[in-house]
């Protein structure tokens, strides 16, 4: 839940590097609250207002935690735009937001996983 928080509490970090957990601790529960937030909707028998609203408030926190994401690849924040082409643009993504951080500094910033290191 820690890792949501931070999320939302940099909403609008595109700045900087974000490892895996922290963008798929993101998705996770962003996920559940999303399914959660269409079952209210479904049961109160409202048009999809809990759901629309909730989506439109974790938008530039679901876009910084992802080019964040890319930076940590060694990607540029604009290889989000490859989602936009349907399938093929969706598995791309995947693919990069599982791929294993850059070991060292890149020109994004310090490696997030040796901040943790040091911090213990």
């Amino acid at each position: 839940m820690q890792w949501y928080l931070d999320v939302l509490k940099n909403y609008v970090g595109f700045q900087g590097r974000a490892r895996r957990k922290e963008y798929w601790m993101f998705f996770l529960f962003n996920s559940i609250v999303s399914i959660v937030l269409s079952i209210l909707d479904r049961v109160l028998h409202v048009s999809p207002l809990l759901s629309t609203l909730y989506s439109l408030a974790v938008l530039l926190p679901y876009l910084a935690v992802s080019i964040r994401r890319l930076h940590d690849t060694g990607k540029s924040g604009w290889w989000l735009l490859i989602g936009l082409i349907p399938l093929v643009g969706a598995i791309i993504l995947i693919v990069f937001m599982c791929q294993d951080s850059q070991p060292n500094d890149n020109q994004y910033g310090p490696n997030p996983k040796n901040e943790f290191k040091s911090l213990s």
